[in-house]
């Protein structure tokens, strides 16, 4: 988690210029007022007034902003913070002020893959994807130096974090692994980013692993070892199904009087049909021109 202080923490305010409508109707207004004070009869004043005019004119015009929907502007007055203008559409502020804008909309950043160990120390290859967007425009603008490059390295920390508490796949211990308990890690990797985060004004909505695998040194017998495992899981469920058929076969062949098999019989049966079942071949069938004991 993170370790950075909470020392003059920026928080956001709500405030910001006017609507720009007013304001862009003065332009023309002042327009003429310039214009007439040149053009009439007001001798050495008439100048002077409409320079003034044309002054007060430019101001009025250095003073617009627009801002689209899921964007703001941040006002500050000669380095201090004066608050958030999040309304839409034509916006007017004292040309004094400045506006710097930033972007709300939501962001999806894929990491890069990285290269890990996991809870038992095997080296493997893993990416994430975060959703995520600026909630405090304070915090993003002011309190650290750049907020989109803070977040990426945040990503790849919490993923390395998040990463080595987990293994890559089961044991006998049944504990929740990186392969088999996505939702949980993400989890885990989204709780881990909002604490290391929350300095920069950010909010994490959605966490997701995007690529996960075994290293590409031992890729290869971890691979064999998969293989040997599955093979293992499906000898254990022919040979569950085997013994239940032969089971069956032997309590239907007793109860219809088919044939009577001393112990002896009923085990040469018994493997008989156990190696027909669980072969991994077709069974050769053998024609008895005898009799069954002979």
């Amino acid at each position: 988690m993170s370790d950075i202080p909470n020392i003059n923490r920026s928080t956001e305010r709500k405030h910001g210029g006017m609507g720009g409508g007013a304001p862009l109707l003065a332009i023309p207004l002042l327009g003429v007022a310039a214009f007439w004070a040149f053009r009439a009869e007001l001798g050495a004043a008439g100048p002077v007034i409409g320079a003034s005019f044309i002054v007060l004119l430019a101001l009025v015009a250095s003073g617009f902003y627009a801002l689209q929907p899921n964007e703001a502007a941040v006002i500050t007055l000669f380095g201090s913070y004066r608050g958030t203008d999040r309304a839409t559409g034509l916006r007017w502020v004292l040309p004094w002020y400045g506006r710097r804008k930033i972007s709300l909309r939501v962001r999806n950043v894929t990491s890069e893959t990285l290269k890990v160990n996991d809870k038992r120390g095997n080296p493997i290859e893993i990416a994430a994807n975060v959703v995520w967007r600026v909630s405090d425009t304070a915090q993003a603008l002011f309190d650290v130096d750049d907020y989109v490059a803070f977040v990426n390295i945040q990503i790849e920390t919490a993923l390395r974090e998040t990463a080595s508490h987990y293994a890559y796949d089961h044991d006998d211990s049944g504990e929740p692994t990186l392969r088999a308990d996505a939702d949980q890690v993400g989890e885990r990797l989204r709780a881990d980013l909002r604490a290391r985060t929350a300095v920069a004004g950010v909010a994490i909505d959605e966490t997701h692993l995007m690529h996960l695998a075994y290293a590409p040194e031992i890729a290869g017998s971890m691979l064999k070892r998969q293989q040997a495992e599955a093979v293992l899981a499906a000898r254990r469920t022919i040979v569950a199904g085997a013994v239940g058929m032969v089971e069956n076969a032997l309590q239907q062949l007793n109860e219809r009087g088919v044939v009577n098999l001393d112990e002896e019989r009923r085990a040469a049966m018994v493997s008989n049909l156990l190696v027909v079942l669980c072969a991994d071949r077709e069974a050769q069938p053998v024609v008895n021109t005898g009799t069954l004991y002979g």
